[in-house]
């Protein structure tokens, strides 16, 4: 089977000037220099945030001194997985007050997370020492980790939970 090609007929000369056309543009492409500065940037970048991000230090966090992190007037979210402190701030809506997983906030949330239960019988009283977990089954200690996980991609971790009278 030959292949011709026929300038003759007008499509042909079209498609070939066309192909042309576009192979020097892309050879040789325009260097015309605009004929005034740009001049979006004399004000400043409109990148940059109207201001810092709030600093997050790294702490040590009791029971008591993490429950007043639970989101109510707008403050900032902590809750804690297995002794690691998350800053959750920016999930307020899942952690906020009047989020799905709310009761975690301020609170050490490993059993929890652990077992997928948002009951507040999950929850161990501020005042009591921290839940050693010794009774979860070994499923129940890879969904905490696979939370865990999630959270260190999603969240900054900001501290570590220890027990009320180790500070």
């Amino acid at each position: 089977m030959a292949f011709s090609f026929n300038l003759g007929t007008p499509v042909n000369t079209a498609l070939f000037l066309y192909i042309l056309y576009s192979v020097q543009r892309i050879i040789f492409p325009p260097t015309s220099k605009p004929k005034t500065v740009p001049n979006e940037f004399k004000s400043g970048y409109s990148w940059m945030p109207k201001s810092h991000p709030p600093t997050v230090l790294y702490k040590i966090y009791t029971p008591k001194t993490l429950e007043p992190f639970s989101g109510r007037d707008g403050g900032r979210i902590l809750l804690a997985i297995n002794g690691i402190v998350f800053d959750v701030t920016a999930g307020r809506n899942f952690y906020g007050p009047n989020g799905m997983y709310g009761n975690f906030a301020g609170r050490d949330a490993s059993r929890g997370m652990a077992k997928q239960s948002f009951d507040l019988e999950m929850l161990t009283p501020v005042d009591q020492p921290l839940d050693k977990l010794d009774d979860l089954k070994q499923d129940e200690i890879d969904n905490m980790k696979g939370w865990i996980e999630h959270f260190s991609n999603k969240y900054i971790i900001c501290g570590k939970l220890v027990e009320n009278d180790a500070i």
